[in-house]
């Protein structure tokens, strides 16, 4: 809203400064800001009125040490990351942008699911809250929806060729050089475009318009994923909010250089017209993500619980595959590929070993992975701050594929 205004200013009036809001940079510098500020300032108060409501964790008894001195902590803190987040979106960014609309829709559909399972949980007494198939289905219908609005948005476009020198040499209009396509992008290969719609092209001529019998099925399992997978990493203070931050600002910078037309040039990485824009909504993610931080590290004022951890991996995925960064998920999000491994290979080989043996044996000593550092008797800011350390050599190395193929 903000930036309609500075714009009509600036366009009718000429007001001094007004101009400063057609930058992305400033713009994103300022969603930082206030959402960090209305996360920190108004998150006591969202915490205060949590606890009066009564609206505490429920902490199984587990074994672990200092568990259950949590039980009773206020949770359902994800409130605090998604207004953090949407209230600058709605004031700076250019709302009609298909990126961002596609975004706020992720964030208040996850965090619709995340909030039903929460409220299961706290005043339903039960501990399973939301049945799985039910969370799946939200999961797998956000993946269609925005698979559907991906492939066939017109606005949602990629580069056909390298331009950047071009448009400013010889004053093409970048967007005649632009495509329908869902091509995205190999990490670490020099030819690293690849489109999935050559999985098809076996079926001979035509193959190009079934593209979407890989991509859409592709977005749905991304989506729910990485969703269950930032879900799994919320099991200690600070772990999910801290890696997920870390994640997400490295998907900004990619994000900024791949709707920068010269910047994108210069990288020799696709360019993704309008998709700039998103930097605005992952700055001001950030600082919903860092502001809610000040209260859930250890010992946590407040829980995010699956009202913030099922949000969070649903924008990261959403983010993900809008700037054709999705098969770098794994390396980015190492994290959360791990606590999801740990749980599968747990699950998977007990079950394995009680059919053959009549008892079910573990690999880890808990799932999913932080479980079995706490079990070994590391302190869990210790183990925090060493995935945290991890997720900032994985951010590296994910932003080292922009130059090294």
């Amino acid at each position: 809203m903000l930036y309609y205004i500075f714009q009509y200013l600036d366009k009718t009036f000429d007001v001094p400064g007004a101009g400063v809001f057609q930058y992305i940079t400033f713009r994103s510098a300022f969603a930082f800001i206030l959402s960090l500020l209305i996360a920190a300032i108004y998150g006591k108060k969202i915490i205060n009125f949590l606890r009066k409501q009564q609206v505490g964790e429920t902490v199984r008894d587990l074994g672990l040490a200092g568990q259950s001195q949590k039980a009773g902590t206020p949770t359902m803190g994800g409130i605090i990351i998604i207004l953090a987040t949407l209230i600058p979106v709605l004031l700076l960014a250019k709302l009609e942008n298909i990126y961002i609309i596609l975004l706020i829709v992720t964030t208040l559909w996850m965090g619709t699911i995340g909030f039903i399972d929460d409220y299961i949980k706290v005043f339903k007494k039960d501990k399973q809250g939301l049945k799985g198939i039910f969370k799946v289905f939200g999961q797998v219908s956000l993946g269609l929806i925005v698979g559907c609005v991906l492939y066939l948005h017109p606005n949602v476009t990629i580069r056909k060729d390298t331009i950047g020198e071009r448009v400013k040499i010889e004053n093409i209009d970048p967007t005649s050089l632009q495509e329908k396509s869902t091509a995205t992008t190999i990490p670490f290969l020099k030819n690293n475009e690849f489109d999935y719609a050559e999985v098809l092209s076996f079926l001979g001529d035509g193959y190009q318009n079934l593209a979407w019998l890989i991509f859409i099925p592709m977005v749905v399992i991304i989506i729910t994923a990485v969703s269950n997978g930032a879900n799994l990493t919320d099991g200690i203070d600070g772990l999910a909010a801290g890696t997920s931050a870390i994640s997400v600002l490295t998907l900004g910078i990619f994000a900024f250089v791949s709707g920068n037309i010269i910047f994108s040039d210069y990288l020799n990485i696709m360019y993704i017209p309008n998709s700039g824009e998103m930097t605005i909504y992952i700055a001001a993610f950030v600082g919903a993500l860092v502001g809610f931080l000040w209260y859930n590290t250890y010992p946590a004022q407040v829980f995010m619980g699956d009202t913030g951890s099922l949000t969070i991996g649903g924008i990261i995925a959403v983010i993900a595959i809008a700037i054709r960064k999705e098969l770098m998920i794994p390396i980015l999000c190492g994290i959360f590929l791990a606590e999801n491994l740990s749980v599968m290979i747990q699950v998977s080989y007990f079950k394995y070993t009680k059919k053959k043996y009549g008892e079910g044996r573990r690999v880890f000593l808990m799932s999913p992975l932080h479980h079995h550092y706490q079990k070994k008797g590391f302190h869990e800011s210790k183990i925090v701050t060493r995935f945290w350390i991890v997720g900032i050599l994985l951010a590296i190395f994910s932003l080292v594929s922009l130059k090294l193929r």
